[in-house]
């Protein structure tokens, strides 16, 4: 490893061409699976229409001020997640950034199985190939899954999209912040958008439509006073808006100096949550129409979340409605895009980080590290077992890595660090929007203490049921397995010498012009 060389300043960062450039790709990093597949069943279990206080609540008290957090640490220490934490924070800090860019190397090898079946359905619209039985299909003709919870016996038929998914992912990141990421979003977000109003609005005609929305929004008060109802809706706000695992530091790090923060931040949150909502009435619109066909209420219907309402709810649904191929195109093609959206954002942290430590080019760290990981993806999720390695990895990755690198977060920087008020006079400084001690209150002191027990009770659930009933082996091995790799990655990497002076950096606005301690980096 070369030395460290104190002459040298990490190199100068690519940039966003504009506000709507960085909004679009926002976006499509917090528009993702979850919001489609996720936020509809949760909503409807969590007391239908009542739910959306708790979810609101949620995502002003916690979802918006760790956004803005994120966005105040990328956007004022102008590096990658471990680059810009070490630069607040020390040793310390980049450990928890390597560990941030460690759940994304886990996130990125699983998501891009999902988007591989996605773009399979796609395909499989046109002419419905899954047939009468779709739960039977996909467990069974499409993706073999075995009984062994591993095996290395691989199915062609998701191996080869899962090669394409790879390929076209590392050939946009290959291509730059602007000319392949920034350019991806201006075309595929706006893409989702439209494809998507037309399956609502379309989904809105079907008999039955209006039973499905009565079931989402009629409310159950009752259910507010369930501490659970709570913690689900903090849950689905902080994984649905993409915070705490390096993305938004990432793309606010290549954010020009002076650009208005906060009032993306906004945009991106509210757009987020409202792209959720609509999702909501087209899910439940068209679950609806299901259960009007079949004869059976809402409540009666399996299948109402996950991977089970994507790929066996949906494509039975679809096999029975007038027009249900190109409905069914439209509903893949959505999936697809909003995965790969998302899926971009977490490969590039991992990327971005890479070239600030070791110095690589951009096509060699996106073709060298990136290949490496598509060779581990198709071996892992290529497989007759793969559905299970994906269901193990997302379970402790989500609910155990990302929460507990958001608790740390906001002890290291908040607490240990006491970095809340410069942070809060940077996104004062440059933005509409200002912050101020009731941002770092929900920031230091409640969004902790939620995930804090989010995080807790989510531990001890696993270490006392185990998950859906797979060997308690294969959980240590998979699941705690890959929250230890994570760990050892955020103890050994700070250990390497960066190739560039980290703390060859000057901030901006200048701690002297906030009136904060400190002075030039």
């Amino acid at each position: 490893m070369t030395a460290a060389d104190p002459r040298a300043a990490v190199p100068q960062r690519e940039q966003w061409t504009g506000q709507v450039g960085f909004i679009l790709s926002a976006l499509g990093s917090a528009v993702g699976l979850g919001n489609i597949w996720r936020f509809p069943g949760v909503a409807y279990e969590s007391g239908g229409g009542a739910f959306l206080i708790p979810y609101v609540v949620a995502l002003i008290t916690a979802g918006i001020p760790i956004l803005f957090l994120d966005y105040a640490i990328g956007h004022r220490f102008r590096g990658s997640v471990p680059l810009a934490l070490k630069r607040l924070g020390g040793k310390l800090g980049e450990g928890l950034g390597w560990f941030q860019v460690a759940i994304c190397v886990f996130i990125s090898i699983y998501y891009t199985a999902v988007l591989a079946w996605s773009s399979s359905y796609f395909v499989f619209s046109f002419d419905l190939r899954w047939g009468d039985d779709t739960a039977g299909f996909f467990t069974g003709d499409y993706l073999q899954t075995a009984a062994s919870p591993f095996t290395l016996d691989f199915v062609p038929a998701v191996m080869i999209p899962l090669a394409i998914a790879w390929i076209v992912t590392l050939g946009i990141l290959a291509a730059g912040v602007v000319k392949g990421i920034q350019r991806a979003n201006i075309i595929f977000i706006p893409l989702l958008i439209v494809g998507f109003l037309i399956l609502v609005v379309y989904a809105l005609t079907l008999p039955g439509a209006m039973d499905g929305l009565n079931a989402f929004f009629t409310p159950d008060f009752a259910a507010l006073a369930d501490p659970n109802v709570w913690i689900a809706a903090y849950g689905q706000i902080f994984f649905s808006l993409s915070v705490a695992f390096g993305i938004m530091i990432t793309y606010s790090s290549y954010r020009r100096r002076r650009s208005n923060m906060t009032g993306a931040g906004l945009v991106v949150a509210f757009g987020n949550s409202s792209f959720e909502l609509l999702a909501g009435i087209g899910v439940f619109a068209t679950l609806g129409f299901f259960a009007f066909q079949q004869g059976v209420g809402i409540a009666e219907l399996e299948g109402l979340t996950g991977v089970g309402l994507s790929f066996m709810t949906f494509p039975a649904i679809v096999s029975q409605m007038p027009g249900g191929a190109w409905f069914g195109a439209l509903f893949f093609g959505s999936l697809t895009l909003a995965g790969l959206t998302s899926l971009i954002s977490i490969l590039e942290v991992v990327i971005a980080s890479l070239r600030d430590k070791f110095g690589w080019t951009r096509r060699n760290a996106v073709l060298g590290f990136g290949g490496i990981l598509a060779v581990i993806s198709l071996v892992l999720f290529g497989t007759t077992s793969g559905l299970t390695a994906l269901d193990t990895i997302d379970a402790w990755s989500n609910q155990l890595g990302i929460v507990a690198s958001a608790v740390g977060m906001t002890i290291v920087v908040m607490w240990v660090r006491r970095k809340g008020p410069e942070l809060a006079r940077h996104l004062s400084a440059v933005s509409t929007f200002k912050v101020g001690i009731l941002w770092q209150i929900f920031t230091s002191v409640l969004a902790p203490l939620v995930l804090g027990y989010m995080l807790i009770a989510k531990i001890v659930d696993f270490l006392q049921n185990g998950y859906e009933g797979y060997d308690t082996w294969y959980l240590w091995a998979a699941g705690w397995g890959s929250l230890l790799i994570m760990l050892v990655a955020a103890f050994v990497l700070p250990q390497l010498r960066w190739r560039h002076d980290p703390e060859k950096f000057e901030v901006w606005p200048t701690d002297a012009q906030l009136g904060t301690k400190g002075g030039a980096r």
